[in-house]
């Protein structure tokens, strides 16, 4: 299989794999809906079932970085995926939906240190585009899903929309069967107690630091405001679900689009200056929304602030590989932890801030937009990489 062919069906895989999770944007909110919950309890939803999916990254990546034909991994994560929603559709309680959520989730973030471990590898001259392209997929599930959840939730209830979403990953799942055979053997690295041992060492360093106080504020900024703006939506600026899910998608258009061209950026000036840019634009346009403006130039606003924070995502992972020399799977599972599990906490804060209110909510996001661009600002002249391509 060619190199193209295998990013474009890494980037589709991706692409199905987020699917249902992104779909829970819209689908979570109205759960919270139907089941009479509050803001925080909405929050708490979204950081549940995050810490859950966040106890498969690390093993998932150390299981990669031991095992040269990985198609078959990827193929395992799709199966958990569909099983996993499909039984959080039965859910009546919000701990029984909590629980299966947080079960369905592990399965998806399974599938982001597998893949992005394989793209690193694939074309490390390019990584921080290849890992643009792989974001791609799931930026396009992103503005997608909500939107198709959206328009379903108009007719259906939370559960049919949340069983149809699963279709798109039991389809790609099924070409996964046959696509996975055509991946090539990948290079394997032990975990051994040494590899560990360095990995420990360079993520407790003063620069490893900087770098989780990165990383972590940085997704906390982007899960408070997903996890939030449909409910600011529907509840503060009175629009309907299908409107509010046409406006969400809307919303992460900009930053979709532009992941594969910023990492490829990235790859000729270097991550900080574009982790640097992105953050602080981002903590600038959020924190314009304090001032409560009105509907569009609140479109604007967290068009530009969401846009800033989506089309940096690959160069913030490449920051993560370049740093340590361990396996680069492992590397993501961990970065994946930092950036879906303990940020995950962003979604409960900012239900909370929510609950007192919006400005505050978004004084919140715009905060660790503002703190992630500090600590971009204090890490290292990151490295420029070729533009020749490897192999």
């Amino acid at each position: 299989m060619q190199l193209k062919t295998q990013m474009v069906w890494i980037a589709v895989g991706h692409l199905a794999n987020d699917w249902p999770v992104a779909a829970l944007w819209l689908i979570i909110p109205a759960a919270g809906v139907a089941m009479d919950l509050s803001p925080a309890e909405v929050g708490l939803l979204f950081t549940i079932f995050s810490v859950g999916s966040a106890f498969a990254f690390l093993p998932s990546g150390l299981l990669a970085d031991t095992t040269k034909k990985r198609g078959g991994l990827l193929v395992g994560t799709f199966a958990w995926v569909v099983v996993g929603f499909a039984l959080a559709t039965l859910a009546t309680e919000f701990w029984v939906l909590a629980l299966l959520l947080a079960i369905a989730g592990m399965g998806n973030a399974a599938w982001h240190p597998i893949a992005t471990g394989m793209v690193a590898q694939i074309d490390p001259p390019n990584r921080a585009r290849g890992l643009g392209i792989h974001a791609l997929g799931g930026s396009l599930a992103e503005v997608l899903a909500p939107l198709c959840a959206g328009m379903l939730l108009a007719f259906v209830s939370w559960q049919e929309a949340l069983l149809l979403s699963i279709v798109p990953a039991l389809f790609v799942g099924l070409c996964f069967l046959g696509v996975s055979r055509s991946f090539p053997d990948f290079e394997t690295k032990a975990a051994d107690t040494k590899a560990l041992r360095t990995l420990f060492i360079s993520w407790t360093s003063m620069e490893g630091f900087r770098l989780v106080a990165l990383v972590s504020c940085y997704n906390a900024a982007v899960v408070a405001l997903l996890s939030m703006i449909p409910l600011y939506l529907t509840v503060e600026k009175s629009l309907s679900l299908a409107t509010s899910a046409v406006v969400f998608s809307f919303l992460l258009v900009l930053g979709a689009m532009l992941q594969p061209v910023i990492g490829a950026l990235s790859d000729r000036v270097g991550t900080k200056p574009v982790s640097v840019a992105g953050n602080g634009i981002a903590a600038v346009a959020i924190g314009c929304m304090v001032l409560n403006p009105g509907l569009g130039v609140s479109i604007a606003l967290l068009a530009f602030g969401l846009g800033a924070l989506d089309a940096i995502r690959a160069a913030v992972l490449a920051m993560v590989v370049d740093h340590t020399k361990a396996g680069e799977s492992t590397t993501l599972g961990l970065a994946f932890v930092l950036l879906e599990g303990v940020a995950a906490f962003g979604a409960l804060m900012a239900g909370a801030a929510a609950g007192v209110s919006w400005g505050l909510m978004f004084f919140l996001a715009a905060s660790f937009a503002a703190i992630a661009t500090f600590m971009a600002a204090r890490m290292p002249v990151s490295c420029k990489r070729t533009a020749t391509r490897s192999g």
